[in-house]
């Protein structure tokens, strides 16, 4: 197989694919597939996007990250005085009297808290109590609520007499999801603007503490330093959702753990540590589940039985926010503009172009893919903890689909490329052959070279009787072309006996059987013996017929001699990759060539073919041999016990 791997290496080096990457010397055109890949998937995957088909992984995404945050603990700024389904089943009914409500605002505004919020409809009397509960009202510290809803019909007013600066509205904004993911600050009611009760809360806080708020040239709202910017239709990983009114996005502080919480018993029995109250904002609310004044939230999807969060935990949770916000400098989500995130998302999908262009084993590739994926989602976490939101879902898909799409288009060039290299290997080997210097051809690829490996293998050595003479007797284009006949015909049988010819001695051949896949087994080992030796029996039986024929055109006839070993060898490149063939070389090569030339005198038929006892112990009987004894070898100082193959043994 002189020419094998040089051709084989020339092939793969006209692949511009293959070669040009490995050496690092690409152009515009190599990197077209890549380019058209990277364009393709990220225009889809953006019109994707903007369709708003992948804004519900993003806001699984988002779950996730508010779940995996830790909790910041309860907001001791505020104290929430919750209606449990105890507290309903101890006052015997709901909703809960006038009178009742009117005791519990008195008890805790005796302790002089900054506000309270009543999160609960009052627009019409619950007596008894009724003219108590308006006395209360009065109180310029007490923000009750009204409820806009989606048209007039239902719209909940608040408590008659009351001034609407005192007033909040508790509307929430529900996602498609149905999850509660923003805080609506103010919205108009077809009339006029109100405040949500948080913000009614939360400014009533500020006052206190002589901090300001104003409306920016932009028109939003700023206090302090503070901007609370609007969150737009398509920020994070939201697309075309309604924006209208005044809303953020909404920090949660803990699944439960927002702020201090008294029962309203705990409340109308006077046990309620005025440290909770005093200067504080407190929130009035209902928690039973009978109420059903519960939403979900990002802590749902794995809270227990898909547990729901009061609403007015929810309302504790967006006054913290705002409260944070200005007094503690946190609590407010940013978010890149869409140029920005266009750019985040093609990027991603480069890198997985880039590593399914550059990586050729599947198992580095995957390592590499899920080593990207967790660098993205950690730097996307990592700024999710700094009240960053960019989107996780798209540009995940992004880096995996355009790596699927390089690895499917690499795949089919591979199978178009190995069809072309093994069309050639196929004219001078076996199509296990061919297959198995495909799989190695990164080696040659980044090398030129095959690694070296110690091998047990058949050899085959032959030689024609008498043709120096013949060629002194015809003219050379004559002997060329009477030669070509003969070795094409072995190497026909070479070929389909699964050998590989290793090289053409002018009238002789080196051919090898158990290269260049390695035999680990007896079985495989002797297989190769036997198809070496079926071989050259095949070669014999051709030698009569085209006997026949050079005689019939005035040529001369043919005799061959055949040794045949097996043992160790070395094999593999030799050369460089400018010269370069597949090498074999140890001592079973000089033995298959002192077998094929031991006693030339004793040449008894066509074809002879003699094989030392190291091939026979693998032939299992098939073949019948006749003894020559223990002959001397030419460079060998002990004798090798020599057999002549005769023929197959009929069964």
């Amino acid at each position: 197989m002189p020419q094998i791997l040089q051709q084989f290496h020339h092939q793969l080096k006209q692949r511009d694919w293959s070669w040009k990457k490995l050496t690092n010397s690409c152009s515009f055109a190599d990197f077209k597939p890549l380019i058209i890949t990277c364009i393709a998937v990220t225009a889809s995957l953006g019109a994707v996007r903007q369709l708003g088909w992948l804004q519900a992984w993003e806001l699984n995404a988002f779950d996730l990250m508010v779940q995996l945050r830790p909790d910041a603990g309860v907001d001791s700024r505020l104290l929430v005085v919750t209606i449990t389904e105890q507290d309903i089943n101890n006052i015997g009914k709901w909703p809960i009297t006038d009178r009742t409500l009117a005791k519990a605002i008195a008890e805790i505004a005796r302790f002089e808290p900054t506000a309270i919020g009543i999160d609960i409809i009052r627009n019409t009397p619950y007596e008894p109590g009724n003219a108590e509960l308006a006395t209360q009202l009065k109180n310029p510290k007490l923000i009750p609520i009204t409820f806009i809803g989606n048209s007039k019909y239902d719209r909940a007013p608040p408590p008659p007499n009351i001034p609407e600066n005192r007033v909040g509205f508790n509307d929430l904004v529900i996602d498609p999801d149905g999850r509660v993911r923003r805080n609506l600050m103010f919205a108009g009611d077809g009339e006029k603007t109100l405040n949500s009760l948080s913000m009614q809360l939360a400014f009533a806080y500020f006052k206190s503490k002589q901090i300001e708020g104003k409306l920016t040239e932009k028109n939003e709202i700023q206090v302090g330093k503070i901007v609370f910017s609007q969150l737009r239709s398509d920020s994070g990983g939201y697309h075309n959702i309604d924006a209208q009114g005044y809303q953020v996005i909404l920090n949660y502080r803990s699944a439960e753990n927002i702020a201090n919480t008294v029962t309203l018993t705990e409340v109308l029995a006077g046990k309620v540590d005025p440290k909770l109250v005093t200067g504080k904002i407190v929130l009035i609310g209902v928690t039973a589940l009978t109420v059903k004044d519960i939403f979900y939230t990002p802590y749902s999807a794995t809270a227990s039985g898909n547990r729901r969060m009061p609403g007015v935990l929810i309302h504790a949770t967006a006054t913290s926010q705002i409260l944070s916000a200005v007094l503690d400098g946190k609590g407010l989500f940013w978010y890149w503009d869409e140029w920005q995130e266009i750019c985040w998302i093609v990027g991603w999908g480069a890198v997985g172009a880039c590593l399914a262009w550059r990586l050729e084993n599947s198992l580095s590739l995957m390592g590499s893919a899920i080593a990207a994926c967790g660098s993205l989602f950690g730097f996307t976490f990592w700024l999710f903890m700094q009240q960053g939101w960019i989107p996780l879902v798209t540009p995940s898909l992004a880096l995996l689909i355009t790596a699927g799409v390089i690895v499917t288009y690499k795949y089919e060039q591979s199978k178009q490329q190995q069809g072309i290299v093994m069309k050639l290997l196929g004219q001078q080997t076996s199509p296990a052959i061919a297959n198995a210097l495909w799989k190695e051809r990164v080696h040659l690829l980044e090398s030129g070279l095959l690694p070296g490996q110690k091998v047990i293998a058949t050899i085959i050595l032959t030689d024609l009787q008498g043709f120096s003479t013949i060629s002194e007797k015809l003219p050379p284009e004559v002997v060329m072309s009477w030669l070509n006949e003969y070795l094409s015909a072995m190497a026909q049988e070479v070929q389909a006996h699964q050998g590989v010819i290793n090289k053409f001695t002018g009238d002789g051949m080196l051919a090898v059987f158990g290269v260049p896949i390695p035999r680990t087994t007896p079985e495989e080992i002797a297989k190769d013996a036997s198809l070496a030796v079926s071989c050259a029996l095949a070669i014999g039986s051709r030698l009569p017929q085209m006997n026949q024929n050079w005689l019939d055109r005035g040529l001369p006839s043919a005799k061959m001699r055949v040794g045949i070993f097996t043992g160790p060898v070395m094999v593999g490149s030799l050369g460089g990759t400018t010269r370069l063939e597949y090498g074999v070389i140890g001592d079973s090569v000089n033995i298959a060539s002192r077998l094929e030339s031991c006693e030339k005198d004793r040449q008894e038929d066509t074809c002879r073919i003699l094989i030392a006892e190291e091939t026979l112990l693998h032939l299992a009987d098939k073949f019948e041999v006749e003894s020559w004894g223990p002959l001397p070898l030419k460079g060998r100082e002990q004798k090798v016990n020599v057999y002549r193959v005769l023929g197959t043994k009929n069964k």
